[in-house]
């Protein structure tokens, strides 16, 4: 007997889409799991079907209430009959008097990891698992409820664990109700089957563009996946301070209105982060720039500005030209893309997103509406500091390896330089001086579904906008109190109806929770005001500090040689690396021995630092631009794009890095007096945990050969960490898009022809048991560890050219910079690099 038999006997396939399934025995077989799906469902009551790959079927339970990221709300979940795998996919209608009828959407999708053994788990009555959803993530339970006397329902509990994905001041059911698959509401598609229409789930691209006015053909010859009509965005958490490390990167924070540009062959539109379609207000030019992009379908998430003459995005200037109808000098800042021709990129790292973004945007006018966003990768709390004293609002980090997940997480971390947010208007007070004046706004927020006064707003208004806000205020305007209690009963309030919603700035939240020298800074029409609720900065995510296995510290080695330079050391004997009692001394030591080989690859080109001023153990972080306090060795230079670039010119240049503690020096791919043109490619093969070093040899080997087809000579280098760097030599004739389009081909060739060794993906998931050969070193401003350069790791390994023939008895740590510091020097092995290339393009 099938499990699906009793799914089958509820259903008529012949009036239901559904799918009938194939169905396997349902017999699970260990601890494998699977793909996970909750769908939205508008039946008799709406709830949610949670369901699980178990198999070869679905185990679903109906979750009345919906899921919750608040641990300490357990949501019952009816265990229902097993559902077919194809019903993860059914999005639609159930007709009328059809078992379930009603409106599905898939709410949420992506993969579940049980812990043990889910049979046993199942049967016990305790399932304990993680989830990789676009929604959903980290770890939660099933646990089954004991049954009552006369109880025939088989009723769990659904419960989210306490991780860094918990949450308790958000619902995800209010602030992410749509559709991962169509971008559609589950009223929407109850709407379409109202009007007769029967949703089928085998075109959903038909069904979202019939639903998304104007209607447009959504695929076409080649793609793999309909572009869907609306994703929701991904949003930020508040935090006080940006995360440190170097999984992060960093954003400007704008400040205006976010948009998806959605481009579907030929036609653009614009849709606010709620789904309304904003095309008509932002003029031609905009409109125009994103559809002619060179790609048939397209969904970007982005920010619309207005930039004042410094360059800094303001608010109220792009509410004032909006008023004004001069939209003509407004600029969309694209930062990232979450679907390409065909091609859902959701899933992909958001490094791997902005790539593909940045791409996609090069022919677009530097000075045009429509603008690629840079990120950085200097340390956050130095990026915010940045960003407060040039008079932005601050910054957004963003985990580099991440895929875009719709709703508000921890993937993305706001940090503000001043507290500034979005509130309900509840009333007006008049003007003591003129009556019939605006004096201020009396400001809300919404907690527990009710409105919460915060006090009033009476600067940042001009008189033509105070007298504009007026007049909107006075059509609302209503006979009582939005708010309960004493503050609904204050005088002399002119209070509203709570529609509209005010962007505020201000420095402090009181302790009875109303706002210490607000001011107003215009209406924010792009958010409803039923969603605006007072935001509170969270805690950081708390993780435990990495293990460290201790080396046995050596006796530090008596004084090294005097070394020729200018620059003096400041605290010569602090151990930059106390595992091996190596000091900053010895590493300038080192680097006097090893700069005739290093020269000619850092002097004149750009580099980017790693810094451990207190040792490898302490504090380290990413520098690519020049700071206060270097020494003038270190050579200041603006590109075309008026980035400030740090480069060094000769050895004092090397030593007053040292002095700042720099444990790694890393280089551009081009020099400075040719920087559009790289000099070189290399290909970093970068292995997963567990790969043993034959493969990652054998891996080289095959790079070398491919390459040695295509007619290029290919030079190895032991990275200092765990992997090899093949490195071709260029003559700098091509551009960065050419060269990195190349590397990418190459990487992408190698990964079809042996998929189960190879990857060209970023993501930690697509590198599991394969070597990830990374290829995004190759892009402008990418940057890559400097042959001889020192790594931050124990040992002071090095990144150190080596012979072909030395591979198979070579590992990627093998070269330590005492070794070389008391022994001999290693030989030139690249004395010929920069004469051996060949140009990648004719000419």
């Amino acid at each position: 007997m099938s499990t699906l038999d009793l799914y089958r006997s509820k259903r008529d396939f012949s009036r239901t889409r559904e799918p009938k399934g194939v169905g396997k025995s349902g017999k699970a077989s260990g601890p494998q799991g699977g793909a996970f799906v909750v769908q939205k469902h508008a039946a008799r009551r709406l709830h949610y079907d949670f369901r699980l790959e178990q198999g070869g079927v679905l185990w679903s339970w109906a979750v009345t209430r919906g899921p919750s990221l608040d641990p300490a709300e357990k949501r019952l979940a009816v265990h229902v009959e097993d559902h077919p795998l194809e019903y993860a996919g059914f999005e639609g209608t159930i007709p009328a008097g059809q078992y379930g009828g009603g409106s599905v959407i898939v709410w949420d999708e992506g993969r579940w990891i049980p812990e043990g053994d889910p049979a046993a788990g199942l049967k016990k009555g305790h399932l304990a698992f993680a989830l990789e959803g676009h929604k959903l993530h980290g770890r939660w339970h099933l646990v089954r409820l004991k049954p009552r006397r006369g109880e025939k329902r088989d009723n769990w509990l659904l419960i989210k664990s306490e991780d860094a994905f918990a949450r308790t001041d958000e619902d995800i059911l209010e602030t992410a109700p749509n559709s991962v698959k169509s971008g559609l509401s589950v009223e929407q598609i109850g709407a379409d089957a109202d009007k007769g229409a029967v949703w089928d789930t085998t075109r959903p691209a038909k069904q979202a563009a019939a639903a998304a006015k104007p209607a447009r053909k959504a695929r076409r010859r080649g793609d793999d996946e309909a572009l869907p009509a609306f994703v929701e965005p991904c949003l930020a958490t508040l935090q006080e301070k940006p995360p440190a490390g170097e999984s992060w990167l960093h954003e400007v924070k704008f400040d205006g209105y976010r948009l998806e540009a959605r481009i579907d062959h030929g036609e653009a539109r614009l849709l606010t982060r709620s789904g309304l379609d904003w095309t008509a207000r932002f003029g031609k030019g905009l409109i125009a720039a994103l559809a002619g992009l060179p790609c048939g379908s397209a969904l970007i998430d982005g920010e619309l500005v207005a930039l004042g003459e410094d360059g800094i995005s303001s608010f109220s200037a792009l509410q004032q030209a909006l008023s004004d109808g001069k939209t003509a000098g407004l600029v969309y800042f694209a930062f990232d893309l979450m679907h390409l021709d065909g091609e859902d990129l959701r899933g992909e790292p958001l490094l791997a997103r902005k790539e593909r973004l940045q791409h996609l945007l090069e022919g677009a006018p530097a000075d045009g509406p429509l603008r690629y966003s840079e990120h950085f990768v200097e340390p956050g709390q130095v990026m915010l500091a940045h960003a407060c004293r040039l008079g932005l609002e601050g910054v957004v980090s963003k985990r580099a390896d991440a895929p875009y997940r719709s709703g508000r997480g921890r993937d993305w971390i706001k940090s503000k330089c001043s507290q500034r947010q979005e509130f309900v208007i509840a009333g007006y007070v008049p003007s003591q001086a003129s009556p019939r004046k605006l004096g201020s706004i009396v400001a809300g927020y919404y907690e527990d579904g009710e409105l919460k006064p915060a006090g009033r707003v009476g600067t940042g208004f001009t008189a033509a906008s105070a007298a504009a806000l007026k007049a909107k205020l006075d059509a609302i305007a209503a006979d009582a109190s939005p708010f309960k209690g004493r503050a609904g009963r204050e005088r002399g309030v002119v209070w509203v109806k709570p529609e509209l919603v005010a962007e505020v700035a201000f420095r402090a939240w009181t302790a009875s929770k109303t706002l210490r020298h607000a001011s107003f800074l215009g209406l924010r029409e792009d958010k409803p005001a039923g969603e605006v609720a007072a935001e509170a900065p969270v805690a950081p995510d708390a993780a435990p500090a990495p293990g460290r296995e201790r080396m046995a510290a050596r006796k530090a080695p008596g004084k090294a040689e005097a070394v020729e330079t200018r620059v003096t050391l400041s605290s010569p004997d602090k151990q930059l690396w106390p595992d091996a009692g190596f000091t900053k001394r010895d590493l300038l030591a080192y680097y006097a021995r090893v700069w005739p080989l290093m020269r000619r690859f850092v002097t004149g080109r750009p580099l980017s630092l790693v810094r451990a001023p207190d040792g490898i153990e302490g504090t380290r972080f990413f520098q690519k631009h020049a700071g206060a306090g270097m020494h003038p060795a270190v050579r200041r230079r603006k590109d075309s794009d008026g980035e400030e670039l740090i480069s060094i010119e000769d050895f004092d240049g090397l030593a007053a890095l040292v002095q700042l503690g720099t444990v790694e020096i890393h280089v551009w791919g081009a020099t400075l007096d040719a920087i559009e043109t790289p000099d070189q490619i290399i290909f970093d093969l970068d292995p997963d945990a567990g790969v043993p070093i034959e493969r990652v040899r054998e891996a080289a080997l095959t790079v070398r050969r491919h390459l040695d087809e295509l007619g290029f000579d290919s030079l190895l280098k032991v990275s200092g960490g765990k992997g090899f760097h093949v490195v071709v030599p260029l003559k700098p004739r091509a551009d960065w898009p050419r060269v990195r389009g190349f590397a990418r081909d190459f990487a992408k060739a190698m990964e079809q022809a042996e998929p189960k060794l190879y990857t060209a993906t970023l993501s930690k998931k697509a590198r599991r048991g394969r070597i990830f050969i990374d290829y995004l070193r190759n892009g402008r401003g990418a940057t890559a560890i400097a042959p001889y350069s020192t790594r931050a790791r124990p040992g002071v390994t090095l990144a150190m050219p080596v012979e072909w023939t030395d591979i198979d008895s070579l590992k990627p740590d093998a070269f330590k910079a005492r070794d070389i510091l008391d022994g001999a020097l290693p030989p030139d092995l690249w004395s010929d690099f920069f004469t051996r290339g060949k140009p990648l393009t004719g000419g």
